[in-house]
């Protein structure tokens, strides 16, 4: 039922494009793993071999750590309507912070959202798909405007002390480069 492709197809990009979430899997050699949900308009595919998210704050930054250590990464998406599917890209990733002449380069593909703290680019080298038969069916209601609302009142200056204070370090101790 699994199928495997070299490259993301307009299909596969088309069905990124109509999903409300993915998620993200990385881990380090020791450690935990970690499988974080992504939402909001955070997603670009850049290419057939390329996509690009921007990170929001959020109380850990695990992604970053894990990818300092041992750069491989998986996004999914789950077809929560319409026809079963289930996607994977793997590949390997790089991590670019507001300081990194990249960000200036990237960011305008996205919206503009408050807590922006890194854009993920993602090396892909693997497009997997499978039947996703037992996904269950989930309608979209809208976006949660919580983490935008308390990142905006807090402001840039509480923001990056935030990254200080909860974003230098994984659960596991391991630096983020933040």
């Amino acid at each position: 039922m699994g199928k495997q492709y070299p490259a993301i197809s307009a299909d596969t990009q088309a069905f990124i494009e109509r999903q409300h979430v993915f998620f993200v899997g990385t881990a380090a050699a020791d450690g935990r793993v970690n499988i974080s949900p992504k939402g909001q308009d955070t997603l670009r595919v850049l290419g057939p071999n390329r996509v690009a998210w921007l990170n929001l704050t959020g109380s850990g930054n695990e992604t970053a750590a894990h990818l300092r250590e041992v750069n491989r990464i998986t996004l999914m998406w789950c077809a929560f309507e319409g026809p079963p599917n289930i996607l994977r890209l793997y590949g390997t990733a790089a991590v670019y912070h507001p300081r990194d002449p990249e960000w200036a380069e990237l960011l305008p593909l996205f919206p503009s959202l408050p807590g922006a703290r890194q854009i993920l680019v993602v090396d892909v080298d693997l497009v997997q798909t499978s039947c996703g038969m037992a996904v269950p069916f989930f309608d979209y209601m809208a976006e949660r405007d919580e983490l935008n609302d308390y990142m905006d009142k807090r402001g840039p200056e509480q923001v990056e002390q935030y990254w200080h204070n909860r974003n230098t370090r994984s659960i596991d101790g391991k630096p983020t480069g933040i």
